[in-house]
């Protein structure tokens, strides 16, 4: 299995930090760093939030080898046009080592606050079709043209992407989300999830892929999520206590619901077999989201503990 570094800087974290992950990811050999695209979050007090293309950027200037990835851009923040440039222009200063991700948008708390529109769900999968249908188009041969419901383009798309550029669509959705990924996706991404669970959306998305023409085998699967391990037991309960505590909730109870959720929990052995039956279940690659952002000693153990 792969293994990316994903961070969450809507809940804090400068520039300068997320240099520090992106590099020591680098240096790990790790295939990946991604950040999520978000404004805002409910903590309070609330945090600085960083723009998630204008990191990416900055990284993409400031590392040499490690792709760059945002997981996912929704499309309720942005134009297409405007994505599809970002995501042109990073490529273009990373050399090629840029991913774009792409959502539906679902915090509703964020959608407020900033006074940006969360389309009805219907509304907001038409747009999300219609969004990945115009970047393909952008991303393809010139001239570029749709006529769609939500969007139109008719223009020569200047720059283009230096090589592939790699679509990834990310969601937690059973039906629509894989299958809008089989259609167009380079990377079908999900959260954690048992691995019969994991099993169904791949192949709900691998049969859309087949029924769009598409080999199912050219489409990465990956995984996106915490993980709460410890070298040794002790180690682990240790750690389980302080991010239960973070949340306000028993340990036990945590642990609980992260079994029941399929995300990686307990020693190196039980972690890894998890790891072993997500790959079985078709899993790719693992992004490992840290959001101890300063704390590269847990960040070192998770990644040795996990294999990566």
């Amino acid at each position: 299995m792969q293994f990316g570094l994903m961070t969450e800087p809507q809940m804090g974290g400068t520039y300068k930090q997320l240099l520090t992950l992106a590099r020591l990811a680098e240096e790990r050999g790790l295939v990946s760093f991604a950040r999520s695209d978000h404004y805002y979050s409910s903590s309070s007090p609330a945090h600085d939030a960083t723009d998630a293309f204008a990191t990416l950027a900055g990284l993409a200037r400031d590392t040499a080898s490690i792709r760059l990835c945002v997981l996912v851009s929704p499309v309720t923040f942005r134009h297409p046009a405007v994505i599809a440039k970002n995501a042109a222009t990073i490529d273009q200063m990373s050399g090629g080592r840029f991913d774009l991700g792409i959502g539906t948008g679902w915090m509703d708390d964020e959608h407020a606050a900033f006074g940006l529109e969360l389309w009805p769900m219907a509304e907001r999968f038409a747009r999300f079709d219609e969004a990945l249908h115009y970047i393909k188009a952008a991303f393809g041969p010139q001239p570029a043209r749709l006529d769609g419901t939500y969007y139109q383009l008719n223009a020569e798309v200047r720059p283009g992407p230096t090589g592939p550029l790699p679509l990834i669509v990310g969601g937690t959705g059973k039906k629509r989300t894989p299958t809008l990924a089989g259609r167009y996706a380079d990377e079908y991404n999900q959260s954690p999830a048992p691995p019969d669970v994991l099993a169904e959306n791949i192949e709900t998305m691998r049969r859309a892929a087949a029924d769009a023409g598409r080999d199912p085998a050219d489409i990465r699967t990956s995984i996106m999520g915490s993980v709460i391990v410890g070298r040794d037991d002790a180690a682990y309960r240790s750690h389980l206590e302080q991010a239960a505590a973070g949340r306000g909730i028993d340990p036990g109870e945590l642990e609980r619901t992260f079994r029941s959720r399929g995300i990686p929990v307990g020693s190196q052995s039980e972690a890894r077999d998890l790891l072993t039956r997500w790959e079985d279940a078709g899993v790719d690659r693992f992004y490992v989201r840290h959001m101890e952002i300063d704390d590269l000693d847990l960040l070192g153990e998770k990644l040795d503990v996990l294999g990566a």
